[in-house]
């Protein structure tokens, strides 16, 4: 293995390549918005990584399939929050706050995280798999102090990739953390999504967040769907605006490890991961002209609805002083068969 160290000066928007051998292609470019990425090609496709920028996944194609969710944005933005540059496939949420916050929380939309400028950002390039990494450091006088190091690990001829996340506590006290691997997957009309887990693990969000403006038809789908089943095909594109949510909680009671597929006929998009690291699970649908994400699963430590709520539920998870936490998620695409 050796290491390539990623420099913001590096950065030009032209196109650099970086990197070339007979199973990848590194390319490095800056946006017109100035924003740098880093492109890591295989046999399979490619993905576009923000090294500097909380280390978003802002694209993903693999097998001719573009897995991103469609937004409204052409390019990512400079952003503190990620709703002033929500187009990206993955990002991370948290980690002392996460979620959609109440009038009563002090914190922005997924916390501090998601658009986090980072330190330092490098990649690891073995025989048979690239990785990009970063560590990102947070401190604040009289409040946390923690270290992030998010991965991206894309292997030789692989249509599926691993999305890592380490933090580590560095400070003298405990630590909250809420932390959620935001996969922000492509809305495919009439794919089936399945899982490993039973239907009772689904629980229908029934609560109306501020920004969802609810129509008399979408209350009326939304209240036949409390007494059924959770639905399997997006065969009603119309009823998904605005949004259908579904939790799963305690999902650690159920299997070691969660499997969800969402089948698009001859291929199908995965997200597996641990439930010893991620106990709960998010499913949010929404279809309508401007944005449509299918995200059948979004892995997280506790349901997304805040800092005060994640407490008030018994939710949050402490690291102590010197603790770290490691979670890992494998996502993308795959052939039947």
């Amino acid at each position: 293995m050796f290491t390539i160290p990623l420099y913001k000066e590096q950065f030009a928007k032209e196109r650099m390549l970086i990197l070339k051998s007979e199973d990848f292609e590194v390319n490095t470019f800056k946006y017109n918005s100035g924003v740098e990425a880093v492109e890591i090609k295989n046999s399979k496709g490619h993905l576009v990584v923000l090294p500097f920028m909380g280390q978003m996944i802002w694209d993903a194609k693999f097998l001719d399939t573009d897995l991103c969710m469609k937004n409204m944005f052409s390019e990512p933005k400079p952003a503190k929050t990620i709703v002033e540059t929500y187009g990206c496939f993955a990002f991370h949420a948290g980690m002392i706050r996460m979620g959609c916050p109440t009038p009563q929380d002090d914190h922005t939309l997924h916390g501090e995280m998601p658009c986090a400028s980072m330190d330092s950002a490098w990649l690891e390039v073995c025989e048979d798999k690239i990785v990009i990494k970063g560590t990102y450091e947070y401190v604040m006088g009289f409040g946390d102090h923690y270290l992030a190091t998010p991965s991206v690990h894309l292997e030789k001829d692989a249509s599926v990739f691993d999305i890592n996340m380490a933090v580590k506590n560095l400070a003298s006290v405990d630590m909250p953390l809420q932390y959620m691997c935001h996969i922000n997957a492509a809305y495919f009309e009439n794919a089936i999504m399945t899982q490993n887990l039973p239907d009772e693990a689904f629980t229908l969000r029934e609560s109306i967040p501020a920004h969802v403006q609810p129509t008399e038809q979408w209350l009326a789908y939304n209240e036949s769907l409390k007494n059924s089943p959770p639905f399997a095909a997006l065969d009603k594109p119309e009823m998904h605006d605005p949004e259908i949510v579904y939790f799963l909680d305690d999902i650690s009671t159920f299997t070691d490890r969660a499997e969800f597929r969402m089948e698009i006929g001859g291929k199908r998009l995965i997200t597996e991961f641990s439930t010893r690291e991620f106990n709960s699970t998010t499913r949010w649908i929404l279809c309508n002209g401007d944005q449509q994400v299918a995200a059948y699963a979004i892995p997280a430590t506790c349901r997304p609805e805040g800092f005060l709520a994640a407490k008030r539920n018994e939710t949050l998870i402490y690291l102590e002083s010197g603790e770290e936490r490691c979670f890992s998620v494998r996502t993308g695409i795959e052939t039947l068969g």
